[in-house]
């Protein structure tokens, strides 16, 4: 639904654009160190959240095989897979859908929604999915969940300080990482019912 919102006012050129490229200016503008921002918007990209990701995915594979594993423990790796390759797509085909002229900085148009968001988004989002079981507790996966969201936060905040993206391209990338890896955790419990009733993530 937010997803949809913003695509809406990035169409139609809604009264919220105005706001979003003020602040957009603003950050821009700020005292945030801007190798620190460079960092933090680099980290979004694809070398980094989904390697993180592939890696936890064939650990699971390594350990399960080693242990035996729950039945069907491979439900929820797969589909937060598949929700990670679904995000360059998905992005895509918004940029083309929206055309959106980018920053001063950047020119041209394509920069709606950012796609080093949305990555970051969902490759460490499904980590942290991922780990909910190999955790020692769940308010250490909580914990988790909570440097999550910060890390999540400083990737947005550095793409809009660096000039890459405007605010409401990397809140549309956080509601549509949100969405894919709802749809993975969904997605994992209907295969674990219809496999005979392991225990759902």
């Amino acid at each position: 639904m937010l997803f949809a919102l913003c695509t809406w006012q990035v169409v139609t050129r809604g009264p919220v654009l105005a706001a979003d490229e003020r602040l957009g200016q603003r950050i821009r503008n700020s005292a945030f160190p801007e190798g620190l921002a460079e960092f933090l918007a680099d980290a979004g990209g694809m070398l980094v959240g989904p390697v993180l990701l592939a890696a936890l995915i064939v650990w699971q594979w390594w350990a399960a095989r080693r242990r035996g594993g729950t039945p069907y423990w491979w439900a929820l790796p797969l589909t937060t897979g598949i929700a990670m390759a679904l995000v360059p797509p998905l992005v895509s085909l918004a940029k083309v859908l929206t055309d959106r002229p980018g920053p001063p900085t950047m020119g041209g148009s394509g920069f709606f929604p950012s796609g080093h968001a949305a990555t970051a988004c969902a490759a460490f989002g499904a980590c942290v999915l991922l780990l909910r079981g190999a955790a020692a507790s769940l308010r250490l996966w909580w914990w988790l969940v909570g440097a999550c969201v910060v890390f999540n936060a400083g990737v947005g905040y550095g793409l809009v300080r660096r000039g890459y993206h405007w605010p409401l391209d990397v809140v549309a990338s956080w509601a549509l990482g949100v969405f894919l890896l709802w749809g993975a955790v969904t997605a994992a419990r209907v295969l674990l019912r219809r496999r005979g009733g392991a225990e759902a993530p």
